[in-house]
């Protein structure tokens, strides 16, 4: 799961994701009104938490940008407790959720994973592909109820291509949900090929059928078709 941070208080940011990287997400920063827009015009974010009171710029008009531009990426507005006015007004225009200054990043993490589970999974905490099951709560994959033993990777692809079933996935799309910017430290997506080839060996050895197919020239998918 990848999220943007879009918060001028660098320590903030900081703190924000530390903590974020810790329960497993991605995550990127912009501090600044230009570097912001410029990131969710160029990419697709699970959850972008927005400030609205940004250095030359605010942060409602991003907001406005995205809904423009039809981007389903979730959004929480962060901002001080004297802006009711415009947190109000962020939800009236599609934010998903907000967040008062000072706030608790146990209680982040929790809206985080809410509004991603609405967008993404129907409010559900459980995904289902024939014999595979993900908990996103626990973060644990199952065939047939029995667990899989995965690293994070793994588990954060496995997850990415059930919730993209039957859909051709990018190798550039793949690399940019798990690894956001670091992926540009690449020089080639050999990384990806060695993921997906230990993911598919661990199913296929648990008794799974082998859903991952590659698409010549194209990508991957995730498919019993």
């Amino acid at each position: 799961m990848k999220i943007l941070v879009v918060e001028d208080e660098v320590e903030l940011s900081k703190s924000i994701c530390l903590y974020l990287k810790e329960e497993g997400y991605v995550c990127e920063v912009a501090t600044d009104y230009s570097n912001a827009l410029q990131k969710t015009e160029t990419y697709t974010y699970d959850c972008i938490l927005l400030d609205i009171s940004l250095p030359v710029g605010n942060g409602l008009s991003i907001l406005s940008q995205l809904k423009q531009n039809n981007k389903l990426d979730g959004v929480i507005i962060i901002s001080a407790k004297n802006s009711l006015d415009q947190r109000v007004k962020g939800l009236q225009m599609g934010a998903d959720d907000y967040l008062a200054k000072p706030f608790h990043l146990s209680e982040l993490s929790a809206r985080v994973g809410a509004v991603i589970r609405r967008k993404k999974y129907d409010g559900s905490t459980t995904l289902k592909f024939n014999e595979l099951t993900i908990d996103t709560s626990s973060r644990m994959a199952y065939h047939n109820e029995q667990p899989l033993d995965l690293t994070r990777k793994e588990y954060e692809l496995l997850l990415y291509f059930i919730a993209n079933k039957r859909k051709v996935l990018s190798k550039n799309a793949i690399a940019e949900h798990l690894w956001g910017d670091d992926m540009d430290l690449a020089n080639n997506y050999d990384f990806i090929y060695t993921h997906i080839k230990n993911l598919r060996k661990k199913l296929v050895e648990k008794g799974s059928s082998d859903y991952l197919k590659s698409v010549y020239g194209m990508g991957y998918k995730f498919t019993d078709q």
